[in-house]
């Protein structure tokens, strides 16, 4: 490869500055010269206006009762579990790790919370459907067992409570019902 002298490295190196420079400045002028964006449409938002929809959401301090609780039923049997609050929409709300927990049961807590709340349905009950939909279990973030409770407002749900770490997925799920039941309190 042939070596370039002093002079030709420094009138390339001119021209792609000068080539740089008068693209920064064309694009420059270009934007300077585009009409500002007309501002968006104000939509009036009051409870009349059909494009809106309330909706109940639990609060991180019911969460934390209702989680509370659900670990104080455990503990009651001399049970470790993890429990897991999500809102309606599945995001998790509150966790919470009950001492000497296995480290399977905060992950399988989320998903037991997550199915309960999207189907509406307890955990033990859906894992029942699997016998004639077996491919339900392959839908991701979901786990069909025991232990995962609805919490419903109106018939609508709006939160879940999962439940994981005992030795049986019905234990799980009545430690889980202990927390929906401290909502009602």
């Amino acid at each position: 490869m042939k070596k370039l002298s002093l002079r030709t490295r420094v009138l390339t190196g001119a021209a792609v500055v000068a080539a740089i420079g008068a693209g920064t400045f064309g694009a420059m002028s270009a934007s300077a010269s585009t009409p500002a964006a007309a501002p968006a449409a104000v939509v009036k938002a009051d409870a009349a206006n059909d494009n809106l929809q309330q909706t109940t959401h639990l609060t991180v301090a019911a969460a934390t009762r209702a989680a509370q609780a659900t670990l104080d039923a455990a503990k009651k049997e001399n049970q470790r579990v993890s429990v897991a609050v999500v809102d309606r929409n599945g995001n998790t709300i509150v966790t919470l790790r009950g001492d000497g927990a296995g480290p399977q049961a905060y992950e399988s807590a989320v998903k037991k919370a997550y199915t309960a709340v999207a189907w509406n349905a307890p955990t033990s009950e859906l894992a029942k459907r699997l016998t004639n939909a077996p491919t339900l279990k392959d839908i991701p973030g979901t786990l069909f067992l025991a232990g995962g409770a609805p919490v419903a407002v109106k018939g609508a749900p709006i939160a879940g409570i999962g439940v994981a770490g005992a030795p049986s997925g019905d234990l799980d799920e009545k430690f889980a019902q202990a927390g929906v039941a401290a909502l009602n309190n």
